[in-house]
């Protein structure tokens, strides 16, 4: 039996839920395929700009953890660099497990048919319809594919979306229980991790903690800088479980759309090659292409194209910059955090970037130039 829709969502992490629901709020049939079950965990330190509720016609409260206001920066535990982040609540920390049920079921009231535990195994293009094959051999089809797969997506690449040849940052994270103290600070510690950084977010009742590096494809010695990191929060070297990951990064402007097809979220390749940013890129790539995808199918032929073009300039075009500073920050990190970090007004800045009120092109000419130099 063969399963008809106007649009199959494949994955339900944050972007593909995001364009389920936006596309079922529009009228459309969408059925939604993912892998694991309902409550699935995920290496993920969970921060997120507020500014995210702009796209969403419910609240998004009830998945939020903590309200982060002030990011805490350091250069190996020393040297601390403090920055009070702008509004009311300008930067969330979620449970991916949380955040991503809760938009999901968000769809399913919106009428998306939501399958957890089902995998797509195959899919092709057949006239002017997706066929697509899942785990239980399963057909459906659709006029419409949204790519959600995540990082280890495999269906992006081979449809000629985002680069042929993704580039990763290799991460550590690590869930850990306790009492943030205080509770709505974010730490960023740069000097211990080689080419990358650490992070903690304080949550209820513990920190979400990792390890990214950010140039190569080589690991930071994970466990060696988690018994540093670890107990200067006060916490155990040896507490919670670590969990290794990827991080699929931005890696230049490719097309994110093709015949009836767009990818979304980490499958696009939109993750911060900075600051390792990924939440937010997701859930504005789910709901641009949902809009995109809509107009599509009401036959307007240029839509798709127009949501690649969306992204790049929304999100792309300051990532392009987000990248030469990544390049020449995490090879020279001392005198990066001396030049940036460490500058009257960089705090300022890097909280707006977090909060979303700024991109990296209005900083990285200066920032570059000045970094740059001082190698020289």
């Amino acid at each position: 039996m063969t399963l008809d829709a106007d649009v199959i969502v494949l994955g339900a992490g944050p972007a593909g839920s995001a364009a389920a629901f936006h596309l079922a709020a529009r009228g459309r049939r969408v059925i939604q395929l993912e892998k694991e079950g309902p409550g699935r965990g995920k290496p993920c330190g969970g921060g997120m700009a507020a500014s995210v509720q702009q796209w969403f016609p419910f609240d998004l409260r009830p998945a939020i953890d903590q309200v982060i206001r002030q990011v805490r920066f350091t250069w190996c535990l020393e040297d601390p660099v403090v920055a009070e982040l702008p509004g009311d609540a300008p930067f969330w920390i979620v449970r991916r497990r949380v955040l991503d049920d809760f938009l999901a079921s968000q769809a399913a009231d919106r009428g998306v048919d939501l399958r957890y535990g089902r995998t797509a195994t195959a899919l092709s293009r057949q006239g002017d319809r997706w066929q697509v094959t899942d785990g239980q051999g399963q057909q459906l089809e659709a006029r419409g594919l949204v790519i959600a797969d995540g990082s280890s997506s495999r269906f992006a690449a081979e449809q000629g979306l985002g680069p042929a040849r993704p580039r990763y940052a290799a991460t550590v994270s690590v869930e850990v229980e306790g009492t943030p103290t205080p509770a709505d600070v974010a730490h960023f510690e740069f000097g211990l991790v080689h080419h990358g950084f650490c992070w903690a977010f304080p949550r209820s009742g513990g920190y979400s903690i990792g390890v990214g590096t950010f140039i190569g494809q080589q690991e930071a010695d994970a466990n060696a800088v988690l018994a540093r990191m670890l107990p200067s929060l006060g916490l155990d070297p040896e507490a919670g479980e670590r969990r290794p990951g990827q991080l699929r990064i931005w890696d230049g402007h490719h097309p994110l759309h093709g015949d009836g097809v767009v990818a979304v979220g980490d499958a696009a390749s939109l993750c911060d090659p900075f600051l390792a940013e990924g939440l937010r890129p997701s859930l504005r790539s789910g709901c641009a292409a949902a809009s995109a995808m809509d107009d599509w199918l009401a036959g307007d032929n240029l839509a798709l194209a127009g949501y690649s073009q969306t992204m790049r300039k929304e999100w792309g075009d300051s990532m392009a910059w987000g990248k030469r500073i990544a390049q020449v920050f995490y090879r020279v990190p001392r005198v990066g955090y001396q030049l940036g970090i460490k500058r009257p007004t960089a705090p300022k800045r890097i909280a707006q970037i977090l909060s979303g009120e700024m991109g990296y092109g209005d900083i990285a000419q200066r920032v570059i130039r000045r970094l740059l130099f001082q190698r020289g």
